[in-house]
């Protein structure tokens, strides 16, 4: 589910509109504006536009830098892969998931999976299945705010099934922040695997486009160029304020001076876009700056074979330094990576987190060295290229209360408007929920500010 408020629905012809952060959320935002006859400027920082979804080259390979797979149930991003002209360009399949659980791995794919799965007993597991089939059942999660995920699930679950299955996936998704969620996080979760498999007719089937997101960003560009959308890369933002003269623009402070527009939209993380706009209201900046996020080090690695006959390896064991295994080679044709494997290991940390700081080196070194005594046979001469990615707000987590707390889209800054993943309500962060959030945030329909009125 994501929000309800809107930007203005009334564009008026030419209307200078910049958006702050081009990434998926930015580019397609820039993208309905400039059709509504908006003159839109959009600002990337980085060299590229994608954000999160952008690609990278690993070992002479070009593929995503972190990993994205669809889901047949992604509507929103279904229908924008077919107005981009790409729709009929995925490749889907039925994947495997595993875990791995006192030093052995487990396959989880199924009723004999789950009944044979030694980490808890059967009423634990019965109680497990009550759980999930109750979240899937709940229509309305708000009232899963005020509870802690920790508090929900152990009441339903147990604590020797929240201790051995449901704290590592908490853990594999939001490292030690899992105290701070709410059982709503857990009910998005539930909520879209349920609709993926309802979707799938009984299996969850995974996709993706054939050529990864670097085509997907590439038809996604060639379309802002199309619809007349000016492109800054390499562009960071200090500062977005009201001119004082009579005019009253926006100026967007960057490298190459002040640029002014009529309204200005900032995409980019929470406390980020407090930081940017120095005349927000207090209570707009609190509001802001009280979303809590969770980061990402993740590392590629490119292999001669694939690890195991898993999609998603989930971890158990708290000794891993990562907390989950990825193996793409299980949804992508090898062939797009001239017959190699390509793995994630991703971990899951605060934005304040030491391994931020800490070397490539050492982080391969640690990682590689679990691989090898997690997976018999494997060692380090199998990697062909291993590289390592670092963004310290990469989602923010549904923390009690959460819906009470949002940032208001229409800032009090006249034409100043803030839309991220922060107003993603009770939903997870992906590609799908990206686009709706750029769907719903223009279309819910609020009477027009500014000169467009």
């Amino acid at each position: 589910m994501t929000i309800s408020q809107p930007l203005p629905a009334a564009i008026a012809a030419g209307e200078r509109i910049a958006i702050v952060g081009g990434g998926l959320l930015g580019m397609v935002l820039a993208l309905r504006l400039a059709e509504r006859g908006a003159a839109v400027t959009l600002i990337e920082a980085a060299p590229e536009l994608g954000g999160l979804a952008s690609p990278w080259t690993l070992g002479g390979v070009t593929w995503d830098r972190h990993y994205h797979v669809t889901l047949w149930s992604d509507v929103h991003l279904r229908g924008l892969l077919r107005e981009l002209g790409l729709e009929d360009e995925m490749a889907w399949t039925s994947v495997g998931t595993g875990f791995y659980s006192g030093g052995r791995f487990h396959p989880m794919n199924g009723a004999l999976d789950f009944l044979r799965f030694p980490a808890i007993g059967i009423v634990d597991k019965l109680r497990l299945g009550l759980t999930i089939a109750l979240g899937s059942r709940i229509a309305d999660p708000i009232p899963l705010e005020d509870v802690s995920v920790e508090a929900w699930l152990t009441k339903w679950s147990g604590r020797t099934t929240f201790e051995r299955i449901w704290k590592p996936l908490l853990r594999a998704k939001l490292g030690d922040r899992y105290r701070d969620a709410s059982a709503a996080f857990i009910w998005a979760i539930i909520v879209r695997l349920y609709a993926a498999r309802r979707a799938g007719l009984g299996a969850e089937r995974f996709g993706y486009v054939r050529g990864g997101y670097a085509r997907v960003l590439a038809a996604l560009e060639a379309a802002l160029v199309k619809a007349g959308v000016t492109v800054l890369v390499d562009t960071p933002v200090t500062r977005v304020v009201r001119a004082p003269d009579p005019g009253g623009d926006l100026v967007v402070s960057c490298a190459t001076g002040g640029l002014r527009f009529d309204r200005v939209v900032l995409t980019v993380p929470a406390p980020l876009a407090a930081a940017l706009a120095p005349d927000l209201s207090a209570d707009e900046r609190e509001r802001l700056e009280s979303k809590t996020y969770g980061g990402i080090v993740c590392a590629s690695l490119l292999l001669d074979e694939p690890l195991g006959p898993y999609y998603v390896t989930n971890l158990t064991d708290e000794w891993v330094p990562f907390t989950g295994v990825i193996d793409m080679s299980n949804v992508v044709d090898r062939a797009a990576w001239n017959g190699l494997a390509l793995v994630y290991l991703p971990k899951y940390v605060r934005p304040d987190d030491p391994l931020f700081e800490e070397s490539d080196a050492a982080i391969e070194a640690s990682f590689v060295g679990a691989l090898e005594r997690m997976y018999p046979g494997f060692s380090r001469d199998r990697i062909r290229a291993f590289r390592i990615s670092r963004v310290r707000h990469v989602f923010p987590i549904a923390t009690l209360g959460y819906s009470r707390t949002l940032p208001p889209v229409e800032t009090s800054v006249p034409g100043l408007f803030v839309l991220n993943a922060a107003h993603i309500v009770n939903g997870t962060l992906n590609a799908n929920e990206t686009v709706a959030l750029a769907e719903r945030g223009l279309d819910a329909g609020l009477a027009s500010v500014g000169r467009g009125a």
